[in-house]
């Protein structure tokens, strides 16, 4: 077994050759082969104190229903996806990004276009891949420091949950991407606060509530705009799981931040808005930018200006904010903080701590990812006709 240990995640784009599309592209840079190395690791520390449970009483509650639908609901990365449904159409989304006059893109031909759509899908895909490596980290050190029995097993099913993540989402990456890029810098700042904070509950609010919460609507917006049928049954699986996830949290901490100090709960709130501000720089593809020659910073603007980018950045807390607000963590001193994002609006939506059960115990059917209505879409719709109603009533 050959291990690279490192100080810091690897900043290379790593290529699979053998992946069926596409095929070896020989102008990437920096590329990790197996030649390099077998496994690349890179250590991390942490205080983390554990806790055994003696009494083993298994209580009667959400927190049981919710593992034992997880008992229920497994899933085979293997059996329950089609991997031969063959690659659709290419898909261009200029506008959505707002490069569509955009110079840079504009001075680039078909060939070099298509690679950038091709290199922003595996970022982004990447992205998944290596939160869900967090959330499987994080899940194991929930099964030694939460305090009581029902958590513990509902973590170590969620720790299951999140290995088969990892492995669909780099099952895809290889055979249907045949590229993957490294960590976002922003993420795996969000990871390894939480990895190596000492305090159980503040990995609950970071995963379970923050970054589950922020998956969960990026796996929707994911399911409904990609033509392949393969990618939509992996999402729809995965978020599956975690919505189960994300109500676990919400439950579980409800009743616990009520008994913090005022002290406490106003640390735990600047935490939580913290991971918030961080996790929306995540979402645009610097790397991407610099690996075509791009001005990084001009790109990202020009990005972060357009009408998509910065709707779906707000719209991703649509489950964030509402959560945190049911446990108490938007407080009188964070509220305004969260103002200032534009996304306190969604304080008073639906939270998962109301749970749907009859949603979360459905049976499996990937068929469903096919059909499911475009909630997004349709709010990315009315939100630029608006827009655009705001500009001409403006201009007259």
């Amino acid at each position: 077994m050959n291990i690279k240990w490192t100080d810091d995640a690897p900043r290379k784009i790593q290529q699979y050759s053998g992946a069926d599309y596409p095929k070896e592209n020989p102008d990437l840079e920096d590329v990790l082969t197996s030649a390099d190395v077998d496994y690349v690791a890179e250590i991390f520390q942490t205080p983390l104190s554990g806790s055994y449970n003696w009494d083993y009483k298994v209580q009667d509650d959400r927190i049981k229903k919710l593992y034992d639908l997880g008992k229920q609901l497994n899933w085979d990365p293997e059996m329950d996806i089609n991997w031969d449904r063959p690659w659709p159409e290419e898909t261009r989304s200029p506008e959505m990004m707002n490069l569509h006059d955009y110079p840079p893109y504009l001075a680039m031909d078909e060939k070099t276009q298509s690679e950038f759509w091709l290199h922003m899908n595996a970022w982004s895909l990447s992205q998944f891949l290596h939160g869900e490596q967090g959330a499987l980290l994080v899940a194991s050190q929930l099964c030694s420091c939460a305090p009581t029995l029902n958590a513990k097993l509902y973590a170590a099913s969620q720790t299951f949950d999140e290995a088969r993540h990892v492995e669909v989402f780099n099952k895809y990456l290889q055979q249907r991407i045949g590229m993957m890029y490294p960590i976002n810098t922003h993420l795996k700042s969000i990871i390894d606060k939480i990895l190596t904070d000492e305090r159980w509950d503040m990995k609950f609010i970071g995963m379970q509530i923050v970054i589950e919460g922020l998956a969960l609507s990026a796996f929707n917006t994911t399911r409904e705009t990609t033509p392949d049928p393969v990618l939509k049954d992996v999402v729809y699986l995965v978020t599956r799981d975690e919505a189960r996830h994300v109500t676990f949290g919400v439950n579980y901490l409800e009743e616990f931040v009520q008994t913090l100090t005022d002290e406490e709960r106003e640390e735990r709130a600047q935490f939580a808005y913290e991971a918030c501000v961080i996790s929306r720089e995540r979402l645009v593809a610097t790397d991407v930018f610099r690996h075509f020659g791009w001005d990084v910073e001009e790109a990202r603007v020009k990005v972060l200006d357009g009408f998509v980018m910065s709707t779906f950045r707000n719209l991703l807390f649509q489950r964030v904010i509402p959560n945190l607000n049911r446990i108490g963590l938007l407080t009188d001193k964070i509220r305004p903080k969260f103002e200032e994002l534009g996304i306190l609006d969604y304080e008073n939506l639906a939270t998962d701590g109301d749970i749907d059960w009859s949603s979360l115990e459905r049976p499996l059917d990937t068929g469903e990812a096919q059909s499911h209505e475009q909630s997004m879409l349709a709010e990315f719709a009315k939100e630029h006709e608006k827009q655009e109603s705001a500009k001409t009533s403006s201009a007259a």
